[in-house]
């Protein structure tokens, strides 16, 4: 049975910049460290890239988290873009939301997935049809 955790904005956002998160980091890192010790796969929906990649400024940090964790890149496909516009349908929420959908589309590739995130409630209403999936807040 394959398990993951996929990080959303907020989680990506706290364990790149943990010495500026203070508590939201440790409750990433406490997270990523128990997905670590169940062998779960650990995910970054390609979208959550464009929240929170603004540039060669200020984005080593993401850089350094993607290339060093073990940390894996989703891709969107047609799939999973499909998917999230039919959560998002459902939900009755607007495409200001899309990428909440994209992680939640993304958790939905795996028999078992948490998704950690900054947005707790936005993500519990897109993802409450589907019991494999558990939102972890940050």
């Amino acid at each position: 049975m394959a398990e993951a955790l996929i990080l959303d904005s907020e989680a990506v956002n706290a364990l790149a910049n943990a010495t500026e998160r203070g508590v939201l980091a440790e409750r990433a890192r406490a997270i990523l460290t128990v997905a670590y010790e169940r062998g779960a796969l650990v995910r970054v929906p390609a979208p959550v890239l464009a929240e929170v990649c603004r540039g060669p400024r200020y984005d080593p940090p993401i850089d350094h988290l993607l290339a060093s964790r073990g940390i894996v890149v989703c891709d969107l496909t047609q799939t999973v873009a499909k998917r999230a516009g039919h959560l998002l349908g459902r939900a009755k929420l607007s495409s200001a939301h899309a990428v909440d959908a994209f992680v939640v589309a993304t958790a939905l590739l795996f028999d078992a997935s948490v998704i950690a995130t900054g947005d707790p409630s936005d993500m519990r209403r897109l993802a409450s049809p589907f019991k494999q999936v558990r939102i972890f807040a940050i």
